[in-house]
């Protein structure tokens, strides 16, 4: 409490007013004293001046801090904008693709298959005859198993004498087309010691089915086990390599062997053949070369190829 309310003194004069001039200004709790009518008018003057100072520290006091509330709402929000900008996501996991479903099995649940479902396999699948066309090739029969099979006794002829066909013989040189879409098992580029001569053999369906190119005149040098072939891809030339005397001829077989613990089993491709279409070459002509045993080189249309060596005469000694 200030002196001059201690002792009774006026607000604004500072005089110490008579009982009976005395003015008193009540504020709340606070007490005013004015020894004057004058100076009570100007002690309330003061004091609203007063008042309206507090009131406007307060209200600069309330503005500085809903400012200060807001500006923290706006950074906290700027914030978080900044983090979800920033912020890498988490790269969704890969749509996996569901796995396509399993390809029906073509033939039933008992194993190995029967010669019914092997014929209705055959006739449902795409073939290209091996020679080209435009005129179909007689096949004869041949009752002789070559390859590697023909070393073993795990191999059998379906019906007996016929194990395989010849066709051809018209060219030395002519192409030899890919009978089905498959895999090549097995390429010999040389005669020596291969009784059927230069030949390919292609795995289908898997390694189930094979097809047999025998007595070729040569192979291309972008053959090699394991590339992929179509049907009607050149996979050699027909000659004359093999058994001697035969002529320029291509022997061709069909093998079903579904497991390594089953016999080879030859068919007899011929009744089938009958239905293969014919790839004609350009030109409708017969894809060959020359006369027969003419020695090419290069083959118009294909890559360089390999050849088997030819055997040098024997010079006599001299005594």
């Amino acid at each position: 409490m200030s002196p001059r309310r201690e002792h009774g003194a006026c607000e604004t004069c500072g005089e110490i007013p008579f009982d009976e001039a005395r003015r008193v200004l009540v504020d709340g709790r606070v007490r005013r004293s004015y020894c004057s009518q004058a100076c009570l008018r100007t002690g309330v003057k003061l004091w609203r001046l007063g008042r309206r100072k507090a009131l406007v520290r307060r209200s600069a006091w309330l503005l500085s801090l809903s400012l200060l509330v807001v500006t923290i709402l706006w950074a906290r929000h700027e914030i978080r904008q900044l983090r979800a900008r920033h912020t890498v996501a988490a790269a969704p996991a890969p749509a996996v693709a569901p796995p396509p479903p399993p390809e029906p099995t073509p033939f039933g649940p008992h194993w190995p298959p029967t010669d019914e479902e092997w014929q209705t396999e055959f006739a449902h699948a795409s073939w290209v005859d091996p020679l080209p066309g435009p005129a179909r090739r007689h096949p004869s029969s041949c009752r002789e198993i070559f390859g590697e099979a023909a070393r073993t006794a795990n191999a059998r002829c379906r019906t007996a004498g016929r194990c395989g066909v010849d066709l051809g013989g018209e060219l030395w040189g002519e192409h030899v087309y890919a009978a089905h879409d498959g895999v090549v098992d097995k390429v010999a580029r040389s005669a020596d010691d291969a009784p059927g001569g230069i030949y390919v053999r292609i795995a289908h369906w898997g390694g189930a089915v094979y097809t047999h190119y025998f007595r070729l005149a040569a192979v291309p040098s972008r053959l090699a086990v394991g590339a992929h072939v179509e049907a009607g891809d050149v996979i050699g030339l027909v000659g004359d390599t093999g058994p001697a005397g035969a002529g320029a001829h291509l022997h061709f077989a069909l093998s079903v062997r579904p497991s390594s613990a089953l016999p080879e089993v030859y068919w007899d491709p011929a009744p089938l053949m009958a239905d293969w279409p014919l790839r004609t070459p350009e030109r409708g002509s017969v894809a060959g070369l020359t006369a027969i045993n003419a020695p090419p080189e290069r083959i118009a249309g294909m890559i360089p190829l390999h050849r088997a060596p030819t055997p040098r005469p024997k010079r006599a000694r001299s005594e």
